[in-house]
This record gives structure tokens, C-alpha cells and sequence, in this order.
């Protein structure tokens, strides 16, 4: 720590991402990144944006972008909004959103990120119990609140809430604002976005990292109300009017054009995480019903930090987490084929 740092800087508990290793022959399995790769279109339209108009700052309201994400969505455009990463986009919504007076609420087993923004924007909140299934209960979300916020899936269970139970929650709650975080809905969830119609407290967030594999070209959006949206234009414009370059821009609209691409992957992920559910189970794990690009499974005989640091040996990496309630769980992407042979090959070498 350094005198020069500020008081609220030395209280922050930062976000700890994924790792990033750097081994030889690595399966990795830890941060749900799409393993098949982007849309060969969305390469092709990055690299043609790597030209000599790089010079000229891009179009800051990202006009073209979202008008094909509304188009793509059947919203107006008015209604739709970018930003650099779905992470950037929620920041926006911490902000112009969800603080208020009364706490905010989210599960206590979700994505780590939202108590580093609640921490970092002074934003009050209260954590609500999981329960014995991992499940979120809408029910106990039936109490005084400034905002919710939910992951559908959740994260890092995996397990997703209908489009009828995210309806009731909005019902609960018609005055105040609910961001529903889609990450990870393109592999088996209901999307909410159908709901923006009829509840102007509702906004959706997803993200182009996850099911369209570009990850490494940071482009969320988030889909509402347009009053909700012009609150995050007015964040966004205080804090950086230019968060999506030119190649952002047009890789991420010729991927939503590839729609073909697009299903297929999604089919294949799909595909991969039942024969990776199948795997996991015969080798006498627990698995949660996951929708995501990945599964939250512990084995009853095995403590999870032994089983992860175990498999790193074997160069294949996973993501532990050491709180109390899922210590003893492994997230763990789907992969390739070969590589969710590799990592069940590994786990019965361990477990033997």
C-alpha cells in the first residue's frame, strides 16, 4: 500500500479473475471461454476494421451496432445499450441504477463482481440465501428493496430461473429496478428480454464473450426500457465516450449476422456439457443442473482445492472457489471433446 493512495482505494477487496496461465499442452477449463471460436465472418470483419480509419475515434453511440441488436432482438434501438464487456455495461447499471436508499439484493452464492461494485460505488446491499438445491427461491426476494440484481443462470451453478419466475420477481417489485444478467443464457435458458415490453423497471444484460466466443473483443450490451438505457448513456458519457473501437463494432455485427454459426455452437456446447454432466456423474460426482457453458460438480470422497491443484498438476486447470458453502465445488467449463476426455481421463487417474 502507498501514502498516495486514496482512502476508499485502500478499503477495495478487488475482483479476482480467471487465471490466464501460460503451460504447456494446457486443457483450460476455468474461466468458460467458448472453445470453438468466433464466427469466421466476425474475423473477417475485424480485420477489414484494421485499417487506416483507425486514426478517426469510432462512432461513440455505436449507431450501427445496436441497431442490429435490436433488430436482432425485436426491440428499438432507443432500447439497447453497449459497452466494453458485459462487466462495464453492469458497472454503468451499479451506478445509475441500482443505488438507492434501501439495499440492494442478490444471492449469496453469484457472481463475486457484484460486491466488488457495490464496494466500490458505496452502494448498500444484503445477500439472499441459496437454497439446499443451489437454487434461487423468487419468494424470499418478496421484502423492502432499493434494486435486485440476478444472474439467470446463476453463476458459478449454473442453474437458471424461468422467464415466468423472473416475471413474478418484477411483479414483486414493479417499482424498483431488477437487472436480470445474462451472461450465459444462450445455452439452454430463457432470455427475459421478451418481459422489457411490459416492465419498464427491467433490464436485461448479455454479453458476446461467452456464446459467440469473442471473449477477447469485450462487447456487452444491455436491453430496457429507454429511460433506463439514457441512465447508462449518461453514465457511460461521464466516464468514457468511446468504450467499443471499430473493430468491436463490426465483429461483433457480423457475428450476429452468422446466425448459422451462431446456433451450431451453441448446439455443440450444449451437446458438450451433457456428455461432460454423463462423465462427471459415472466417476461419482455431484453435478448441479446446469444452462451454462459450464458445470458446478463436487465429489462426496474429495475436497475440491485437493482435486483442482491435483489436475493442475496434469495441466488442466478449473476454477476452485474457497467459500464456505461451495469449497468443496469445481466450475468447470466445457471444452472441446478432447479436452473433456483429457480432464476425465485425469480425474480417474486422482480418484483412483
Amino acid at each position: 500500500m502507498s501514502r498516495f493512495w486514496s482512502s476508499l482505494t485502500h478499503e477495495l477487496k478487488p475482483y479476482v479473475p480467471g487465471e490466464q496461465p501460460r503451460m504447456a499442452d494446457l486443457v483450460k477449463l476455468n474461466t468458460n471461454e467458448n472453445p470453438l471460436g468466433p464466427s469466421p465472418r466476425a474475423l473477417e470483419a475485424i480485420r477489414g476494421a484494421a485499417a487506416d480509419t483507425l486514426r478517426l475515434y469510432p462512432d461513440p453511440q455505436a449507431t450501427a451496432l445496436r441497431a442490429a441488436l435490436a433488430a436482432y432482438h425485436g426491440v428499438r434501438p432507443e432500447q439497447v445499450f453497449v459497452g466494453n464487456g458485459s462487466d462495464e455495461v453492469l458497472a454503468h447499471a451499479f451506478v445509475a441504477l441500482l443505488k438507492h436508499d434501501a439495499p440492494l439484493l442478490f444471492p449469496d452464492i453469484t457472481y463475486s463482481f457484484y460486491p466488488v461494485y457495490c464496494r466500490l460505488f458505496g452502494i448498500a446491499y444484503e445477500t439472499l440465501p441459496l437454497d439446499q438445491a443451489m437454487q434461487i427461491r423468487t419468494a424470499d426476494y418478496r421484502r423492502p428493496a432499493g434494486a435486485i440484481i440476478i444472474p439467470n443462470p446463476n453463476a458459478p451453478t449454473g442453474i437458471a430461473l424461468s422467464r415466468t419466475e423472473i416475471a413474478t420477481l418484477l411483479d414483486d417489485h414493479p417499482d424498483v429496478p431488477v437487472v436480470v444478467d445474462e451472461a450465459y443464457v444462450d445455452f439452454g435458458a430463457e432470455t427475459a428480454i421478451p418481459l422489457v415490453a411490459s416492465h419498464r423497471n427491467l433490464l436485461v444484460v448479455q454479453t458476446m464473450s461467452k456464446s459467440r466466443a469473442l471473449a477477447g473483443l469485450r462487447v456487452g450490451y444491455a436491453i430496457g426500457d429507454a429511460d433506463l438505457i439514457d441512465a447508462l448513456m449518461r453514465v457511460k458519457d461521464s466516464f468514457n465516450s468511446y468504450p467499443l473501437g471499430r473493430p468491436a463494432q463490426e465483429g461483433a455485427i457480423a457475428s450476429l449476422a452468422d446466425d448459422a454459426y451462431f446456433q451450431q455452437g451453441r448446439r455443440r456446447v450444449i451437446e458438450g456439457r451433457e456428455r461432460l454432466t454423463r462423465g462427471l456423474k459415472s466417476a461419482g460426482f455431484e453435478v448441479l443442473p446446469s444452462l451454462a457453458n459450464f458445470v458446478f460438480a463436487r465429489h462426496p470422497a474429495h475436497e475440491g482445492a485437493k482435486l483442482a491443484a491435483a489436475l493442475r498438476e496434469q495441466a488442466v486447470i478449473v476454477r476452485h472457489f474457497s467459500a464456505p458453502r461451495i469449497s468443496d465445488f469445481l466450475r468447470i467449463t466445457v471444452g472441446t471433446d478432447a479436452q473433456i476426455d483429457r480432464l476425465l481421463s485425469a480425474l480417474s487417474g486422482i480418484l483412483r
